[in-house]
């Protein structure tokens, strides 16, 4: 089970930490990543995590967002700083054993949340 927190609502230039907390499963050895989906646009991917602790962002939020993994606590974040209003949307993470670390697979993860609402204002 994946379960995401921290979504909410900033106004551009904030900042917000989401956090993706796993538990029922073992996702240790799978890839994680983020994902958004804006009303009417394709769910797209933001950051992806490997299990080995290599990270890949879109360059839509490169610089800007950060990807990292607790294992202790199980807990995938994704800090976000600087949020702009393109970056509202829902926010998911997910896991699995994609092709390799490239933040434009989506089908290839088999676990999803349910995800959290971010929504930046001008």
């Amino acid at each position: 089970q994946l379960v995401e927190s921290g979504g909410g609502s900033v106004q551009a230039g904030g900042s917000l930490r989401l956090s993706c907390a796993t538990s029922g499963y073992s996702y240790r050895t799978m890839s994680m990543g983020w994902f958004r989906q804006a009303p009417g646009k394709e769910r797209e991917g933001v950051a992806a995590f490997a299990s080995a602790g290599s990270t890949r962002y879109s360059d839509s939020v490169k610089g800007r967002f950060t990807v990292s993994k607790d294992s202790a606590k199980n807990t995938l974040y994704l800090e976000m700083k600087s949020l702009k209003p393109e970056d509202t949307a829902m926010y998911y993470c997910a896991a699995g054993f994609p092709p390799s670390l490239w933040v434009g697979y989506c089908d290839e993860y088999n676990y999803w949340g349910q995800g959290t609402q971010v929504t930046v204002s001008s």
